[in-house]
Formats: C-alpha cells, sequence, structure tokens
C-alpha cells in the first residue's frame, strides 16, 4: 500500500503542483476571471484542514482543501510544531517549515489572523514526506525546461514578425514589377501560409487531442488486471511508442460499496495498477503519464442494477493525448487534461 501511494503522489502530474494559485480559508471568494476559489479565516477562529500543499515560501505555504478544493494560505512561526505522525509512543519527528514542499498531503490546526491561517500544528507521515521530496526534485527541471520552451516560442514569434515584414516589401516589389507581378503574388502568399501555419503550432504547443481510448474491467472489489486487460494495455503501450508528444491519462471507477471512502480507494487503485503495468513492462516514462485518478462511484456508464451493468462500471480507462502543436493536428479549439470528464 506504500509503494501505491508512494506511486500515486509521485506521478502528480507537476502540471497538478504548478498549476494552482495561493489561497486562504472559510470565505470562498472567485474573480479576476479565475476559477481557483480562496478561503479566508475569521480572527482567532479554531480551525482544522486538510489537503496537499501546492506553493511553499519559508514562512507560509498554500493549501488546496481535499474536501471543498478551495485553497488556504498558512503561516507558521516559532511556536508551530511540525512533525511526522506517528513513531514511538505518538511523538514522531519534528521538521523545520523548509521540509513543507510542494505536493506533500498534510493535517493543520490553527487560528485566523483575519485573513489566513495561523498553524499551531502541523502532521504528515513520513511515506508522503519522501513522495513530496521526490516530487519536488522532478518538478524543478521541468520548470526549467517549460522556461526555455517558452523562450523559443517567443523567438519564432519574433521571426513570425520579421518575416510579416518581409512580405510588405515582396508586395510592393510585386506591384512595381508589372512584368512579375503574378510570380512574386505567388511567392508573398506561400510566405503568408508558412507564417500562418507556424503562429497556429505554437497557439496549439499546450493542446492535446485524444488518439486512442480504451476500458480495461475488474473482478469484483479488485485492482487486479485481467490478462484481457493486459493485453489491451500492450496495444495501447505499443501506440504511444511510435507517438510524438503524447500524454497518457489514466482514470479509475468502482462502484461495490455504499461507502464513498471505499469507492475511492478501490478506484484509485485500480487506475494505480494501470500505471505501474505501463511503467514496468513497458517502461512508459512517468513524464509521459498524467496524475492517476480514482473517481469512485461517479460517471457510471449505465444503471448499475443488473450484473453485467455493475460488471462494465468496475473498470478504469486510459486514454493516449497527443500533442497538437508537435503532430499538426487540426485545432478545434478543443484541450484535453486530466480534469475532462471520461467520455
Amino acid at each position: 500500500m506504500k509503494t501505491s501511494r508512494t506511486l500515486r503522489t509521485f506521478v502528480g502530474t507537476c502540471a497538478l503542483a504548478l498549476a494552482v494559485a495561493p489561497a486562504a480559508l472559510a470565505q470562498d471568494t472567485q474573480g479576476g476571471g479565475s476559477s481557483t476559489r480562496t478561503s479566508t479565516v475569521a480572527s482567532g477562529q479554531k480551525t482544522k484542514l486538510r489537503g496537499a500543499v501546492v506553493s511553499s515560501t519559508d514562512n507560509s505555504f498554500v493549501v488546496q482543501d481535499d474536501a471543498s478544493g478551495a485553497q488556504t494560505t498558512v503561516l507558521v512561526n516559532d511556536r508551530t510544531s511540525i512533525k511526522t505522525k506517528g513513531g514511538f509512543l505518538g511523538g514522531g519527528t519534528k521538521y523545520a517549515a523548509s521540509n513543507i514542499t510542494r505536493g506533500l498531503h498534510v493535517e493543520i490546526e490553527g487560528r485566523g489572523d483575519g485573513t489566513n491561517l495561523v498553524a499551531e500544528k502541523v502532521r504528515f507521515t513520513d511515506t508522503d514526506l519522501r513522495t513530496a521530496r521526490t516530487l519536488e526534485a522532478n518538478i524543478v527541471p521541468v520548470e526549467g525546461r517549460i522556461g526555455t520552451a517558452e523562450n523559443r516560442i517567443g523567438e519564432t514569434e519574433q521571426n513570425a514578425q520579421r518575416m510579416s515584414g518581409q512580405l510588405d516589401e515582396l508586395a510592393a516589389v510585386s506591384n512595381a514589377a508589372a512584368g512579375g507581378a503574378v510570380a512574386a503574388q505567388e511567392t508573398a502568399d506561400k510566405a503568408v501560409q508558412g507564417v500562418q501555419v507556424a503562429n497556429e503550432r505554437i497557439s496549439n504547443i499546450d493542446d492535446y487531442t485524444p488518439e486512442q481510448s480504451i476500458k480495461v474491467n475488474f473482478k469484483l472489489r479488485s485492482a487486479v488486471l485481467t490478462p484481457e486487460a493486459k493485453a489491451s494495455l500492450d496495444q495501447v503501450a505499443e501506440y504511444a511508442k511510435n507517438a510524438k508528444g503524447y500524454l497518457i491519462e489514466v482514470t479509475g471507477f468502482a462502484y461495490e460499496s455504499r461507502d464513498k471512502n471505499v469507492n475511492r480507494q478501490l478506484s484509485e487503485q485500480r487506475a494505480e495498477s494501470v500505471v505501474r503495468y505501463l511503467v514496468e513492462n513497458h517502461n512508459v516514462p512517468l513524464r509521459r503519464i498524467l496524475t492517476p485518478f480514482g473517481y469512485g462511484a461517479m460517471n457510471a456508464l449505465n444503471d448499475n442494477k443488473t450484473r453485467d451493468e455493475r460488471a462494465e462500471n468496475r473498470r478504469a480507462e486510459v486514454r493516449v493525448l497527443v500533442n497538437r502543436g508537435l503532430n499538426g493536428a487540426p485545432a478545434d479549439g478543443t484541450k484535453i487534461s486530466a480534469a475532462t470528464s471520461p467520455e
């Protein structure tokens, strides 16, 4: 179970850790066109919070609440107790605030200062701490690569602008040279088309389109892959190896229990089984796999009343997403991500 939890958090794709913005707890607000919910804590109000750290500084960090999804700015000071849970007689190991990094799942108790939550206790497990450190070590080089890619896109846009200016000059020469007007116009049209293609590929650099989608089913209350499921995953892995600029999205579903937490845990285990099989048996890089997510009993394919309907719903869904900008796929205005509802 510890290994599954480590894999689940590690492949928490860097997009989740980097996309969210700081916020606070208690009073939901939305503004400035942002869909991220923020909250504040009334002064002196005692509050408990559980969630994942999405950003951190020397004396504060931002947590996204597990239940509401709202983001809270948490302040730490010299009186804040920061320890792991468990240990001999429940003592745990003490840590400095600098050990609270992106991706760490924490439990916090504290009081509000009118805006933020001033932490009195911060608790987490040793396993979650190791996972968060591994995640942070992988995020930093990815951020560097993103910065490099943005610089290259900027250079490409500047080149496109220079090309556009050159086209204006070509048009003037074409008008002056009556005998070569037709040929000059054809040359200018081709150059314009090249600029448009370049601009379109730049605008599609962060867009993905689904190229292949499969469903694999599981036995009752099981997260073990069947031989049929493995055969389907073999085909997905073979397809992905020949794709350029691809990502793999994995989601799990479970409907075996009336307890939504049991269903959610089982659905997460099913998604993790798929990820582990692709990584261990086909060497699919973790950077190519989006955060696996367990939907629990959400998004049923049918009424889930008969035996056949329940068997169909016990599943994991796998989609191969291909980068439109790198592959030159036609733009349709659709973006695909781990948050997209399964089809």
